[in-house]
């Protein structure tokens, strides 16, 4: 491995990290991503993101910022902007649950849809790139002229190299991109409207340039490092957990992502119909067929506020609840039936206006029985977005905040009856994009996994439990928003 700076620009934080040439973490920072509110929507305060990446490097002790050889830049999936030439921008730069582009996929005929599913892979949705493309392009007008799509991560290598292009795996989550020809679609941009030129040329992961002599006297790097576009978070991570063909990566962060490597994309109706969304992993050799689930570790932020509970008071009555579940003293018919869709409804509805709805409260409802609640119902949602692959995990790999929350690993592999071999270091995501940045592989051991394996008599006890609740779990997915 190389000695490298590893920046993942998330929903909820930036992680920063240095990694040394052993692979051993060197230093670590984790800052709220900063956003602000247009007219429209949630957009990057950009000068903080930047000063927070650069406050890191200076930070550094000098003689390790001298032995950096890479800064590997990863970030969420869908959100971006308009960048001109001159890496100044000619729109904001957008978050990926933002839907200002939705009336540009309104007037798509089922056809056109499908049409779009079969060349790009993805279900037609406002999440994705290229409606928020045709939003910032039609303000834009003449003075987007020239300007191109970025998403945050390549913009920020944008701003070190002077370069734009576009990493693979964040390409194939703008719904432009052909997944057979490995090329920007012309037909599915003039769908709405758009010129093919907005998007820049591609590169892989491992294809990164020279940092500029500007930014490296500004942070104080070496002239000679070089910057790479490592691609999108969940992809990164599977890099990171070693993930092998059968497998399953169920990377939690804010959002819950299922990912599945695949020899070639699955395009037909059934994985159309189910909204699976198909790109390419961030070595190129591989596709991905993924799904994500809204919520997800974004309910703990939910559960504080709607309980109104510190972190800590949260975190013991987890660690209670996995005590009394552990020992056989939950009552499963007492504890209400939450359906978590706090931030919209996974696939394969996929509604942003989805709402989360509680039934079954009683006057001896308690805080413990609502916690409880929510959790068995993540790990439900999570079970109906499973079934929703053509195949079945050989093995369910865990990276992210889940390794945390004993309570919520037991139950998911309680309920689905299989073991979940769960990551103990905090930033796979991380190690993925060094280890990209390397042109190196990195082994699911070196994650120090631990087990969670099922209890036969809890998994029938959860399966006679979800029985009986099957009907009623159902109509509640399909109360309207």
């Amino acid at each position: 491995m190389l000695p490298t700076i590893t920046v993942d620009v998330g929903t909820t934080s930036i992680k920063l990290c240095m990694f040394g040439s052993g692979g051993g973490l060197v230093a670590s920072a984790r800052h709220a991503t900063p956003t602000v509110q247009d007219t429209w929507g949630e957009i990057y305060d950009l000068e903080s993101v930047t000063e927070t990446i650069a406050g890191f490097i200076r930070g550094l002790e000098p003689s390790t910022r001298q032995s950096v050889k890479r800064v590997a830049i990863t970030g969420v999936g869908e959100s971006g902007g308009l960048v001109r030439p001159d890496v100044s921008l000619a729109s904001p730069m957008i978050l990926w649950h933002d839907h200002r582009g939705a009336d540009f996929l309104a007037p798509l005929t089922s056809a056109d849809r499908s049409l779009i599913y079969r060349i790009t892979g993805l279900p037609v949705n406002a999440n994705y790139g290229l409606s928020k493309v045709a939003w910032a392009a039609g303000r834009a007008n003449h003075a987007g002229e020239q300007a191109q799509w970025l998403n945050i991560a390549e913009y920020l290598a944008a701003l070190m190299t002077g370069e734009r292009w576009s990493e693979y795996s964040l390409a194939s989550r703008t719904m432009a991109l052909d997944l057979n020809v490995r090329k920007w679609s012309a037909a599915v941009c003039a769908l709405v409207g758009l010129d093919v030129g907005l998007f820049p040329e591609l590169r892989d992961a491992m294809d990164g340039s020279p940092i500029t002599a500007d930014y490296a006297r500004e942070t104080g790097l070496p002239e000679d490092v070089r910057i790479h576009v490592a691609g999108h978070d969940h992809m990164v991570g599977a890099i990171g957990a070693g993930l092998q063909h059968g497998e399953l990566l169920n990377s939690t962060g804010t959002t819950e992502g299922l990912l599945f490597l695949r020899d070639a994309p699955s395009l037909d109706e059934s994985p159309e119909q189910s909204k699976l969304a198909n790109g390419f992993s961030c070595t190129g050799a591989d596709y991905t067929l993924f799904a994500s689930i809204p919520t997800g570790g974004s309910a703990f932020a939910t559960l504080q506020t709607m309980l109104g509970m510190t972190p800590e008071q949260l975190s013991a009555c987890i660690s209670t609840l996995h005590e009394r579940y552990l020992a056989g003293h939950v009552d499963l018919g007492s504890v209400p039936l939450v359906l978590p869709q706090f931030r919209g409804s996974p696939p394969p509805t996929k509604r942003a206006s989805a709402r989360g709805v509680i039934a079954g409260l009683r006057t001896d409802t308690s805080t413990e029985d609502l916690v409880l609640g929510c959790f068995l119902g993540m790990a439900l949602q999570f079970r109906d977005v499973l079934r929703l692959f053509p195949a079945q995990p050989d093995r369910i790999k865990v990276i992210g905040p889940a390794s945390l929350n004993p309570l919520w690993l037991q139950l998911k592999a309680d309920l689905l009856g299989t073991p979940l071999s769960v990551s103990q270091l905090n930033e796979v995501v991380s190690r993925g994009a060094q280890a990209l940045a390397s042109n190196a592989s990195c082994d699911w051991e070196d994650c120090q996994p631990e087990e969670v394996l099922v209890d036969n008599q809890r998994h029938d006890r959860l399966g006679e439990w979800s029985a009986k609740i099957q009907h009623q779990w159902e109509y509640l997915k399909g109360v309207p928003a």
